[in-house]
């Protein structure tokens, strides 16, 4: 009766140890799982139930229903599967990752960024990493401190810069407005096209200042005065709507006359400059010789003023010289008659070659043939 007492599920563990095992027989036992219903101790669950209830519970974390006992008919297993919390979750991440990658941006030092609220211009970022939760909000990066150009007339257009002059002459301008943003927020929202918008300022101002200036200025020594007004007036009409823009400097590159006259304006340049050029080589020659003939007549009246002076002064001393000698010789006459005569006879007799022979000495003279007159010019000498 042993060997029928553990039924169905407890004779297999009597079977594969023996008796002599006691208790531990029908747990060691390969082919059954668990005890007999009449066994005192728990009841063990068979493994294909306890894979089963697992593959269940599976099925319910992936999003499917339960197929327990109760759930399916016969105990087959449900048709179909749903996607799982662990797709959810792993989706829920990727799409974090990505908003997060499209919500940070970074700003270089020579930029600002404009975030928009739904559209709208919300703020303006600073250089480094910035904040903008899309989609509510995004931002445009803009680059403030780089210097952009213009050049009118663009490259391939030709005609495009001829402009009437103020004396009615036609002239080709060639120059290049260079820019760069102040204001990203004024750039983006006031301005429909930025680049033609100054094209279209910087061309107008261009004709009005030229309108109002003569061809050879233009042509020759106004480059730099018209540069500077250019840039004025570009820069007071940007401002007027609000650009955000500022002009850093214009470049005239070039005034010129149309292609179909430029040989003969050239001619007619030439023709100017050798004009000019002889008209101050005659002004040169006129200076040079009324200089000339300033300065002498200034040194002869010089002269003639020199020499009244000296006749007046010799007349005065004269004058008083004979003053003087009249006083005298109205105090002793005889004694002044003679001074006078010996003076004067001096005074003549000292211009002129004499030889002087006196025959009342001893001697019978002085040889004729003597060279008196020479040896007295010996002896002056």
């Amino acid at each position: 009766m042993a060997g029928n007492s553990g039924g169905p599920w407890g004779g297999g563990g009597n079977q594969g140890g023996g008796g002599n095992r006691g208790n531990n027989g029908g747990g060691n036992n390969g082919g059954g799982g668990g005890r007999g219903p009449g066994d005192d101790g728990p009841q063990i669950p068979d493994i294909d139930e306890l894979m089963k209830k697992g593959q269940d519970q599976l099925r319910v974390l992936m999003g499917g229903r339960g197929g327990g006992n109760g759930g399916q008919k016969g105990g087959q297993r449900p048709s179909g599967g749903g996607i799982g919390k662990g797709t959810f979750a792993i989706g829920a991440l990727v799409a974090i990752i990505g908003w997060g990658a499209a919500s940070f941006y970074s700003v270089k030092p020579e930029e600002l960024s404009v975030e928009l609220f739904l559209g709208k211009y919300s703020q303006t970022g600073s250089p480094g990493l910035n904040f903008a939760p899309w989609p509510l909000v995004t931002a445009e990066v803009i680059p403030v401190t780089r210097e952009q150009t213009e050049d009118i007339p663009a490259s391939g257009r030709s005609g495009d810069g001829l402009m009437l002059t103020g004396d009615e002459n036609i002239v080709d301008i060639d120059f290049q407005v260079v820019w760069n943003i102040n204001d990203p927020s004024q750039y983006l929202f006031n301005l429909r096209d930025p680049k033609e918008t100054i094209r279209a300022v910087s061309e107008s101002a261009m004709r009005e200042i030229i309108a109002q200036s003569e061809l050879a200025p233009i042509l020759n020594r106004d480059r730099g005065v018209i540069a500077d007004r250019l840039q004025e007036l570009i820069q007071m009409t940007l401002d007027s709507y609000n650009s955000g823009v500022t002009i850093v400097r214009v470049n005239f590159d070039g005034a010129d006359p149309p292609e179909p006259v430029k040989d003969s304006f050239r001619e007619v340049q030439s023709a100017s400059q050798e004009r000019d050029r002889l008209q101050k080589q005659a002004d040169a020659y006129a200076n040079r010789k009324l200089a000339g003939a300033r300065g002498e007549a200034a040194q002869i009246l010089e002269e003639a003023e020199g020499y009244r002076a000296k006749v007046v002064n010799e007349a005065e001393g004269e004058a008083s010289r004979f003053s003087a000698v009249l006083t005298e010789y109205q105090k002793a006459p005889e004694v002044t008659r003679k001074r006078l005569y010996l003076e004067t006879m001096e005074e003549v007799l000292s211009r002129v070659d004499k030889v002087i022979l006196d025959e009342s000495g001893s001697g019978q003279g002085v040889v004729p043939y003597l060279p008196l007159n020479e040896l007295n010019k010996g002896a002056k000498q």
